[in-house]
């Protein structure tokens, strides 16, 4: 039976405490053997640290680290059209995707405001698309609604989702997996069918981190066995939610639901590259008259990178100031290990967005000084 909380419901009729639950993965009792300290994300427990964030981090970007990120959506789209139906409601060119290449792409609303970001690759039959954890639900219900009923959504509920990132994650992973062709074979953003152990594995050369690395889908059945496998190589070790997020900071990659939402356009997210080339011209996407018109005009606000002097991190909602005016907010923000200094990413106006520019950043009451930078803050090392 999975674990529940009670989360009080303030101020309601009653005054009662509802019990909401909190889901587990397949690899839940791995992780508690493993020592992960366990925490509630995205509505399942997840292991936040095992040895501690910065030593993972740090282990991450020298070696190979391993991810569980079961709790992804992954959704398999087929049937009649399916491809025109959900080329529909994806401001994504699908006739140019090639089968087994992952493209990244969008989720919008009419507004064009991001629902969600996600990943979706053409296999033989229909297209498979990983979905953020905390919206997959709403994802899938936004899909049901919008494609016909000739085309059927299967949310893999079965299927695990583990990450493997780092320098070293290819020397590792590739002692253990046997194919048609060799792994290292797999340039960055392809994929293609595999095996681990005798089991079926879907295993594609992409991350969130910026490092070299694969994502890996199996069998849940078959998690904690794969799991054991790949960590008993000498480069790698499980690493937690804690590092997953530094390192994707680092990278200059949003998370949904704090750098991105329905409040956002990519164009202001810096993720106009989601938005093909043909569809920035045919449009009969959602939202498409929004975004066309900030593609040729310019957006008011931007998604930037920041540096912040001293030691003190930022975090999420602290409010950036250019002089005595408020011109953004705070998204993200923490201490990078890499860098041994705080960072953070903001929307700001588009007026104060050009690196270099000196801002200020409001922490309880105390300006800190900061600048415009480039992201990402560690380059990327995907293997192209």
């Amino acid at each position: 039976m999975s674990d529940t909380y009670e989360n009080t419901v303030g101020e309601n009729a009653d005054d009662q405490a509802v019990e909401v639950e909190v889901l587990t993965l397949p690899l839940d009792a791995w992780h508690r053997a493993k020592g992960g300290r366990m925490v509630e994300f995205a509505g399942y427990w997840m292991p936040v640290q095992y040895e501690g964030i910065i030593a993972e981090h740090l282990w991450t970007r020298d070696s190979a680290g391993l991810f569980d990120v079961s709790h992804m959506g992954q959704l398999f789209i087929s049937g009649e059209d399916a491809e025109a139906a959900l080329e529909a409601v994806l401001p994504i060119d699908l006739a140019s995707l090639k089968p087994f290449g992952p493209r990244y792409s969008l989720l919008l609303d009419d507004q064009g405001g991001i629902l969600d970001d996600l990943m979706v690759t053409r296999w033989n039959s229909g297209f498979y698309l990983v979905v953020n954890g905390a919206t997959k639900w709403d994802d899938i219900a936004h899909l049901r609604e919008a494609l016909p009923d000739e085309v059927t959504i299967t949310h893999l509920e079965d299927s695990a989702l583990l990450a493997l990132q780092g320098p070293k994650a290819l020397a590792a992973l590739e002692r253990v997996v046997t194919g048609e062709w060799p792994l290292s074979a797999l340039s960055f953003m392809k994929g293609g069918q595999f095996k681990i152990a005798g089991v079926d594995a879907w295993i594609s050369r992409s991350g969130y981190t910026g490092e070299d690395g694969f994502e890996i889908a199996i069998p849940a059945e078959s998690a904690a066995e794969i799991a054991d496998l790949i960590c008993a190589q000498p480069e790698v070790k499980p690493i937690g939610l804690g590092a997953r997020d530094s390192l994707r900071l680092e990278a200059g990659l949003p998370l949904y639901g704090h750098d991105l939402s329905p409040e956002t356009s990519p164009v202001e997210a810096d993720l106009a590259f989601g938005i093909n080339k043909r569809r920035r011209t045919t449009g009969g996407f959602p939202g498409a008259e929004r975004i066309l018109a900030e593609l040729a005009n310019g957006a008011p606000r931007k998604r930037v990178g920041l540096a912040l002097e001293g030691r003190q991190a930022a975090r999420e909602g602290a409010a950036v100031f250019a002089e005595n005016e408020q011109v953004g907010v705070l998204t993200s923000g923490g201490f990078s290990p890499s860098l041994n200094h705080p960072i953070a990413m903001a929307y700001v106006a588009a007026a104060q967005a050009a690196p270099g520019t000196a801002l200020e950043i409001d922490v309880r009451g105390k300006r800190l000084p900061a600048r415009v930078v480039p992201m990402p803050f560690v380059p990327h090392r995907y293997y192209r």
